[in-house]
């Protein structure tokens, strides 16, 4: 049996869970009439509104032509810069990539960045034009884009001579002409076949295997997923753990092995060089080690996991209004959910805090951490989220903080506005280069202090149309204080339904958060004052009934401004030290950390006098 082990990359919405699931349709691995519920390539809701891959997922499907079966294990990759390292890791596993793209909307921003990493690596891409047969297709102009793309992503001459296929995933069928209406997918079968270079590795060397996702089971404890690149591994084998420097982690033994076999995970009793296995039987051993038989001594060159470089205090919600929505809030419940995430996801560290009920969750980026605050609140869960704070260490010169290299894709006509803003970061420009079709490619050295809630002020100084990747950059000196939000807050007094008219008074005093009949307490913050200092007010206040005047069934005649509504990250990324967004499964509130005022003003007085 060959083997072919192949990535693919798709934006949400292009296609990719309808194309797998016909390939495994047509390869035999489900039957024609057999209900699929979940589905390897299937996107969650987080990951579809988001329009990225979050995890990484495994599967393979067995192809029969002339005889022969060929093993196909296809892996999907995560499409974010906060998930960048993972992404190197997964495609060290492959020996080429599928780029889905659909034939109306072309490559869309997501799928640049791993599309980049895959052909840094060398990998040579597989183009397929999905959903050939909309009627609004556009497959010619699609193509060039592509080729762009590609052109644009500095790939070689190999990587640009590369076979092109026109497919209906829904209509299960693949051609080489854009005028494509039937048949099967045996084109993109001998296309994967023909492409992809079988895994030139040594079956009889020692056993070594790079673990690139970690897992966990209730009944198996942790399982890694990797390559074996050289030798053979057998149930109940003795083997250890090399981290990247080649220090040992632990000794074990592979107590049980799994091979993927269309959707599921299957108990195999070998395996060896080339194939993508699971492994279970070691207790430590994580993402980036090196799984390799007792006497071997080097581990394979693997990138370290990133160190994480901001910090949030997850905490047990005390506001008022606390248990309503959720009906997860207790401490104990919190600290289980965490430290199961932190060990299925390398990225995250959780540590406990002196007073037991509030958590430092420290990982790379916004966007995973607010991936991870949206999974819990999906899960039932009511938290209070502080500020996010960079993780500082000490170095040879003093403080130092973490940096990123930032990249950035924008019309000509909005770089001007992007340089002033990442100059005000703190970022220093390395690179400017024009990209093709009116598009300047900015790359900056930045502190990632200075990021935090950039990425909104971003997307709006460029329309929507900026793209902007990050990855870890290193440590360095220092840069100094960074100005911060301007302006100060309004802060209800009163505990109750917000009223219109009251409302109506205080939009001369800033820009509003709330709507009528929304629930306040004291000490949450319901705007933004126009002046810089924090303002109290009473937002229940009511018309004084007189003689003259009756209480009606509605504020009559009141016209109020929109509010303002955040997303959770444009709250996590607008508060202040001092300030916490409350998290439930139905709301997103901003707050006081102290809700009670005399509290905020001692408080106050203890950060002046230190």
């Amino acid at each position: 049996m060959t083997i072919r082990n192949v990535a693919i990359i798709a934006h949400v919405d292009h296609g990719k869970t309808t194309l797998v699931d016909q390939l495994f349709r047509q390869s035999g691995t489900f039957r024609d009439n057999q209900r699929v519920e979940e589905r390897a390539m299937d996107s969650s809701d987080l990951e579809k509104e988001r329009g990225i891959t979050i995890l990484a997922k495994c599967t393979s499907v067995e192809w029969e032509h002339d005889g022969e079966t060929t093993h196909i294990n296809i892996v999907d990759t995560p499409g974010h810069a906060d998930f960048g390292a993972e992404v190197e890791r997964i495609l060290s596993m492959v020996d080429g990539v599928i780029l889905l793209v659909d034939s109306a909307e072309g490559p869309m921003p997501q799928t640049k960045f791993v599309t980049g990493k895959a052909l840094s690596l060398g990998l040579k891409p597989i183009v397929v034009v999905n959903k050939i047969d909309r009627p609004d297709a556009r497959p010619a102009e699609v193509l060039d884009e592509i080729f762009e793309l590609f052109l644009n992503l500095e790939a070689n001459d190999e990587q640009l001579d590369f076979p092109t296929l026109y497919a209906s995933g829904r209509a299960g069928y693949a051609g080489r002409t854009d005028d494509v209406r039937s048949g099967d997918l045996t084109p993109l079968f001998e296309t994967i076949l023909s492409h992809v270079p079988a895994p030139g590795l040594d079956p009889d060397g020692e056993f070594k295997m790079l673990a690139t996702l970690l897992d966990r089971d209730p009944f198996l404890g942790r399982i890694l997923t990797g390559r074996i690149e050289s030798g053979r591994l057998t149930m109940n084998m003795p083997i250890k753990a090399l981290d990247v420097e080649g220090d040992l982690v632990e000794e074990g033994r592979a107590t049980k092995i799994f091979a993927f076999r269309g959707l599921e995970r299957v108990p195999v009793e070998e395996a060896e060089a080339g194939e993508i296995v699971a492994i279970a039987g070691l207790i430590k051993a994580t993402v980036s080690n090196t799984f390799a038989e007792p006497q071997v001594t080097e581990p394979i060159k693997a990138r370290p996991i990133d160190p994480p470089t901001l910090a949030m205090s997850f905490s047990v919600n005390d506001s008022p209004y606390a248990g309503r929505d959720g009906d997860k809030v207790q401490s104990r419940v919190i600290r289980d959910r965490l430290e199961r995430e932190a060990e299925s996801n390398v990225a995250i560290r959780v540590t406990m805090a002196a007073d037991n009920d509030s958590f430092e969750v420290a990982g790379r980026g916004e966007l995973q951490l607010g991936v991870l605050i949206e999974t819990l609140r999906r899960e039932g869960f009511e938290l209070s989220i502080s500020r996010p704070r960079v993780l500082y260490r000490d170095g040879p010169s003093g403080r130092e903080e973490p940096y990123e290299t930032v990249v950035v894709d924008v019309d000509d006509e909005f770089s001007g506005t992007v340089i002033d803003k990442m100059a005000l970061r703190k970022a220093e420009m390395t690179d400017m280069r024009p990209s093709g079709g009116g598009k300047t490619r900015l790359t900056f050295s930045a502190p990632s202090r200075g990021l935090i809630g950039y990425h909104g002020e971003f997307l709006s100084d460029t329309r929507g149309t900026g793209i902007m990747n990050r990855l870890f950059e290193k440590y360095g000196p220092y840069k100094g204080s960074i100005q911060g939000r301007q302006n100060g807050v309004l802060i209800s007094m009163e505990k109750g339904a917000a009223v219109a008219y009251a409302l109506n008074a205080l939009e001369e005093r800033g820009v509003l958060f709330i709507s009528p009949g929304d629930l306040l307490y004291e000490g949450m913050i319901i705007g933004e004052n126009a002046k810089v200092h924090d303002l109290e007010v009473n937002p229940l206040k009511s018309k004084q009934l007189t003689n003259f005047r009756a209480s009606g069934p509605k504020d009559e005649g009141i016209r109020l401004t929109p509010p303002r509504r955040m997303s959770l990250e444009q709250a996590i990324a607008y508060i202040q030290d001092d300030e916490l967004v409350e998290v439930t499964p139905k709301v997103v509130r901003l707050r006081k950390r102290f809700l009670d005022p005399h509290e905020r003003k001692r408080a106050s007085r203890k950060m002046e006098a230190a």
